[in-house]
């Protein structure tokens, strides 16, 4: 199996692009975000490789780091995720774009992808919610808090500061954010303005 390919760039695709390696041009799909990351033809460049053998064919993905190699093939555990779609998410989101999105149950981040819709960006957030804090700094307790939010488990000031940020035009996982960051500082006991008044000055920093 090919893991990294090391050499210059010989041409590109819509959705690959050829490494010449001392005299043999690999043909590599990658995101488009990893296109625009790569040189001109005729520089060096390093990709990391994953190789897909199928019994017609063998197709090589590039990636232009581990990290999003790895997530290339969380997101492949999915099901109903195929290789196509895998890097059209990778393509709307970076790598920790992605870990943070899945952490927050932010289903309007991932569903911005060309390919995912409500259903498949619901299943990428559920099958793959347990592995997003390995790649996020974000709060345990935020992501808790988004958990929360999304099955309806919030109740009292909290909830109604959200549901009120909501209202205000913000979406739900950038609310459930602020408020839970409003909480943290405020306390338990604070009552619905404060959080409102606290939230909305965390999405102004």
């Amino acid at each position: 199996m090919i893991g990294k390919l090391k050499g210059t760039i010989d041409s590109y695709g819509p959705d690959w692009v050829i490494v010449d390696v001392h005299g043999v041009g690999y043909v590599v799909h990658c995101s488009s975000r990893t296109l625009q990351s790569l040189p001109a033809a005729g520089e060096a460049a390093v990709l990391s490789i994953e190789t897909m053998v199928r019994e017609d064919m063998i197709r090589l993905y590039g990636f232009a780091n581990d990290l999003e190699r790895e997530w290339f093939r969380l997101l492949l555990a999915v099901q109903g995720v195929g290789a196509k779609v895998a890097l059209s998410v990778l393509s709307a989101l970076k790598a920790s774009d992605l870990a943070s999105a899945i952490a927050l149950r932010d289903k309007a981040a991932i569903g911005r992808a060309n390919g995912v819709g409500p259903k498949v960006a619901e299943r990428i957030i559920t099958e793959l919610k347990d592995k997003a804090p390995g790649f996020t700094d974000i709060d345990p307790a935020l992501a808790k808090l988004a958990g929360d939010v999304d099955e309806k488990r919030v109740a009292g000031p909290v909830a109604d500061a959200i549901s009120a940020l909501t209202n205000l035009g913000y979406g739900q996982p950038q609310a459930a954010a602020a408020i839970a960051a409003a909480a943290k500082k405020a306390g338990e006991e604070a009552n619905t303005q404060t959080l409102i008044r606290m939230g909305l000055k965390e999405l102004s920093s």
